[in-house]
């Protein structure tokens, strides 16, 4: 019998026969992947907004646009208010660009002001009326009062005299009152002339002849013509 001589052993590493295979067999898969791939026609995305290209009755869709759009109006509605409430403070802050915050701060901090300078504008507005009318009854008392009527006497020559007076229609006292008087102390009327002007102040000259026997005095007769109009008053 022969003897048995044992097969030669070959020392290979225990994965590498696995390893030699794996790379055989990637190689023969990446070349049929390519040739296979080379043949396909293009392939063509759907990039419609969802799989069943009809997004307009999708709820979630239509609740997020509608999100969207009440978000804009909010906004703008925001920057509305605040374009008011800027507008609220003096010419030369408005043209600075201020945030939010800080314009709201100085807003609220302007307010206050705004109103005290608003209370002393009404208080002095109200001192004007106050003045304006106390002015208005002196005026009145006065008119009331001696300056009512004004009387001046004026001596032309020995027997001759020149009265004028000056009085409010509303306190007027009766031209033939005054004549009849001074003609019983011996005045004479000769001519007379009376216009009035604005306001109702009326105007009278008036000239008399004077008898040898009066003692003409002009201070005399402007005290007893002013008697006349005072117990007429």
């Amino acid at each position: 019998m022969c003897a048995l001589t044992p097969f030669p052993v070959c020392e290979w590493p225990l994965d590498s026969p696995i390893n030699h295979i794996e790379q055989i067999s990637y190689t023969e898969i990446f070349e049929d992947l390519l040739r296979f791939t080379s043949t396909l026609p293009p392939i063509q995305l759907d990039r419609s907004p969802s799989c069943s290209g009809d997004s307009g009755n999708n709820p979630i869709v239509l609740k997020k646009l509608n999100h969207n759009a009440r978000e804009r109006d909010r906004r703008k509605k925001i920057n509305s208010l605040y374009t008011s409430l800027r507008s609220l403070l003096p010419l030369s802050e408005q043209t600075k660009r201020l945030s939010i915050p800080a314009t709201i701060s100085r807003v609220l901090k302007y307010i206050p002001e705004l109103q005290a300078h608003v209370e002393r504008l009404v208080q002095k507005k109200e001192e004007i009326l106050s003045r304006q009318e106390e002015f208005s009854c002196d005026q009145e008392n006065k008119r009331k009062g001696s300056s009512s009527f004004a009387i001046s006497v004026s001596r032309v020559s020995e027997r001759e005299v020149v009265v004028q007076i000056s009085t409010f229609r509303a306190f007027e006292t009766p031209l033939s009152h005054v004549l009849f008087n001074l003609e019983e102390d011996g005045l004479f009327l000769t001519e007379a002339s009376c216009f009035e002007s604005f306001g109702g102040r009326v105007f009278y000259n008036l000239h008399f002849q004077v008898e040898r026997t009066y003692n003409l005095e002009g201070v005399v007769l402007n005290e007893k013509l002013l008697s006349l109009y005072e117990k007429r008053k």
